[in-house]
């Protein structure tokens, strides 16, 4: 029987969480060597940057190696006339801002080198190597690999170097860049303009292109977005299905962000909210077919199932925002802007909370680095607005390589570089989804079962040949979630891949001419199958933040049992599956085996948040099976792209066993230095351990038990889960003084079906809440 989850009560007290000590800078083996040989590269750098074009003032851009770990605002000890600019992995890019500060640093490297200690030496001690901002470093990722496009004239993407604190120094900037685009004849298509993003979109010749790469403003250069959709689509004749009814006027909202929707399938056009086209000269109807067929399972969710069914009930309402044209592209202009619109037009008008983006730039796969544009607004838009989005991870395609290769290297090949998630997966508060394999069997394989002329790449449950891997910046496990988008077959007599018979069932454009129903393969599809469970949440917890919506789906997501055991390492399994498929049987409500507990709270800096997790005497009963504990935790992180960290806020979990609150409390008291606090110990078995998954904003851990005993950790002490906030110093402007973030913790005994886990769990929670009273 189904039940409605439990809340989790929050335990006294909140110590405060102590901050770690400074970087300490290991000496090199010969300070005096180590100052002379910082000091001629200044000087190299200098005449390396005095080349630079333009700039709205006269600072010279400079990047520096750093050793590992280094807070780049140690750098303003040695001068507060130096400006940290941006973090690109282990360089911080600086910028003096007059001549005397430049003056005053190669003095401090000349009495480095003559043997002597100027002040803040561990600062000079931690500076690797310098180098000016070069027009290398501005190039981008799609333009190193395809150079510049043939012909008179061609579009790029120009990223400024963004200006997040100072309005006025923004408009300065824009003004001035404005102003050389006109002297150099260079033609302004578009941009966006946000404080912490600023990008044009141009158009010029091949000497105009070199120039850009040497403007002082200039971050990096690259080719416009490639929002290619390739699908490969078989068509299924659907008769005799019963009529759908619209949902409840008050159900949620769900947003599809795509080409548009055929609103009068007769499947969708029941459950559509709204319509609206955001780009130029294109109307709100989809002429691509993409949107209808994302569509399709965001709102059915398995749609073969439900054809099997004849259950074709919305749960709720879509809203659809057209952001492609009948290409599946965009047109000249920022798909950021579309998108930012689309957004605040849903939200404000129709109150939509979960928002679909099966939209991927192949131009710009995320190969470490600073986040894009587009990642960044949708963090920026999920925190502002508390929205979730869910966003698929971009395909490989088909052509990336010869057709035996396609089988033979498989799954080795999902963890190369070409694999890299693609914009605009890498973002931190969204959910990034990934694809599996559902079917590996076509018709031909079916039709004659001894031939094997037609052999599967994937097996069931294992990951889609295309589907791309992460993880995001520092390390963040992405994607989050995978689900059924597809799969490819080898040919062994043809000599070719082909995704025939192999893609998952939705709606189709075509109707009326091909039937109501297609089949699709991408990553595009594995997406919408999220935005439905999130959906379906919302229809049973309509006030839920998009971080529990986020902590619920990870809480009960399991790595599926087709692709145990693939890759040796955790690491590539959790690059390319993330935290695995939900099993939505207990999704939404708890049952007796299977029961969840929920909490949404706000936690200030250095504070610590402690709950106590009930175990029910049931879960520790006699016999060998498999029990688990899973914890999943989310927040919505303010971000910026100028640093490697790129989000602000730092919260973590830990799951420990202790006597009673007091030695728990005591214990993360004492961690006061990063060390003591990553050295408090957890319980054991934890699949994934803390420093592995709390590098995203959303983190979950499983803790599988086969048998307990009386010297075992949860029969003697109690269980405490402990949230934890620390966050960077540079990010004290833009956090917030209590930050929001939601707690899902779930039991399960799923091989004993006569577990009272809930009941029980249920009582423990009442009892406390009596004595409270």
């Amino acid at each position: 029987m189904p039940y409605p989850h439990l809340t989790l009560q929050r335990e006294a007290p909140t110590p405060e969480k102590r901050p770690r000590r400074g970087f300490p800078g290991p000496p090199p083996a010969d300070p005096a060597a180590h100052g002379r040989a910082l000091r001629a590269r200044l000087a190299e750098a200098v005449t390396q940057v005095e080349t630079d074009l333009g700039g709205f003032d006269d600072r010279l851009l400079f990047k520096f190696e750093v050793q590992k770990g280094f807070d780049p605002d140690d750098l303003q000890k040695v001068s507060n006339e130096i400006e940290i600019v941006s973090q690109e992995g282990e360089q911080v890019v600086v910028a003096f801002v007059s001549a005397g500060a430049l003056r005053s640093f190669e003095a401090r490297l000349s009495t480095l080198a003559r043997g002597e200690k100027p002040v803040y030496v561990n600062v000079l001690y931690a500076l690797n190597s310098l180098n000016g901002w070069l027009p290398e470093d501005r190039t981008g990722w799609a333009l190193t690999r395809d150079g510049f496009p043939e012909g008179d004239s061609f579009a790029l993407d120009v990223e400024l170097w963004p200006i997040e604190d100072n309005n006025d120094e923004r408009e300065l900037l824009i003004n001035s860049f404005n102003d050389w685009l006109t002297e150099n004849e260079i033609r302004r298509l578009d941009s966006v303009r946000q404080p912490g993003i600023i990008v044009y979109r141009v158009r010029c010749n091949r000497e105009q292109a070199e120039n850009l790469l040497r403007h002082r403003d200039v971050r990096t250069v690259d080719l416009p977005p490639s929002y290619r959709l390739s699908i490969q689509i078989l068509q299924t004749n659907i008769q005799e299905l019963t009529p759908p009814p619209s949902p409840p006027e008050d159900s949620p909202r769900v947003a599809v962000l795509d080409s548009g929707i055929v609103s009068n399938h007769p499947l969708l056009g029941p459950a559509v909210g709204a319509e609206r086209s955001f780009i130029d000269a294109h109307g709100p109807s989809d002429t691509h077919g993409h949107g209808t067929n994302v569509a399709g399972i965001a709102v059915y969710g398995d749609v073969a199932a439900a054809i099997t069914n004849d259950a074709f009930t919305p749960n709720f309402w879509v809203c659809s925002g057209r952001v492609l044209d009948g290409n599946g592209e965009t047109d000249a202009g920022f798909i950021e802007n579309q998108i930012i619109d689309a957004v605040r037009y849903f939200h404000d008008e129709y109150d939509c909370r979960v928002y679909n983006v099966s939209i991927g730039d192949l131009n710009k796969p995320y190969l470490g680095g600073h986040i894009r544009s587009f990642s960044q607004i949708l963090d920026l838009l999920a925190r502002e607005l508390d929205v979730l989005f869910v966003v698929s991870t971009g395909n490989v395609s088909i052509d990336e390589m010869d057709a035996l290769s396609w089988k033979q290297q498989y799954p080795a090949y999902l963890t190369r570089d070409q694999w890299a998630i693609i914009e605009p997966a890498p973002a931190l508060n969204v959910l990034t989804v990934g694809s599996l394999a559902r079917y590996d069997q076509n018709v031909r394989m079916l039709r004659w079962p001894d031939d094997p002329g037609e052999l599967p790449i994937a097996r069931h449950g294992q990951p889609s040949p295309f589907t791309r891997r992460g993880p995001s910046v520092g390390g963040a496990i992405k994607p989050d979630l995978v689900a059924y988008g597809g799969n490819w077959a080898f040919n062994t007599r043809g000599n070719n891949v082909s995704a025939q018979h192999l893609g998952v069932v939705t709606t189709n454009r075509t109707f009326t001419e091909d039937g109501l129903f297609k089949q699709a393969c991408g990553t595009s599809f594995a997406t919408p199958y999220i935005t439905y469970l999130a959906g379906k949440v919302l229809c049973e917890n309509p006030t839920a933040s998009q971080n529990l919506l986020r902590a619920l789906l990870i809480a009960h997501a399991r790595v599926p049992e087709g692709s145990e055991g693939l890759f040796p390492e955790k690491e590539a399994i959790r690059s390319i599956l993330g935290y695995g498929a939900v099993d939505a049987a207990a999704l939404c409500r708890s049952r007796d085996n299977h029961v969840t507990m929920i909490v949404e709270g706000t936690l200030e800096d250095k504070r610590h948040h402690f709950y106590e997790v009930p175990i029910p005497e049931d879960f520790l009963s006699q016999g060998k099976r498999d029990r688990e504990l899973t914890v999943a935790l989310a927040y919505a992180a303010p971000v910026r792209s100028t640093r490697v960290a790129y989000k602000a806020t730092r919260v973590e979990f830990r799951v420990v066993a202790a006597p009673d609150l007091d030695h728990v409390a005591t214990m993360f008291n004492r961690a006061t230095s990063a060390e003591d606090y990553q050295s408090i110990p957890e319980i054991g078995n934890a699949s994934l351990g803390p420093t592995m998954r709390s590098k995203g904003t959303v983190q979950g851990d499983t803790w599988t038990f086969k048998q307990f005993n009386t010297r075992s950790k949860l029969v003697t002490n109690r269980l405490f889960i402990v949230v934890t906030r620390n966050d960077f110093g540079w990010g004290s402007n833009v956090t917030a003084t209590h930050e929001q973030y939601a707690l899902a913790v779930s039991l399960s005994d799923r091989a004993n079906q006569n577990a009272r886990l809930y009941a029980q769990v249920q009582a423990r929670l009442q009892t406390r809440v009596r004595v409270r009273q």
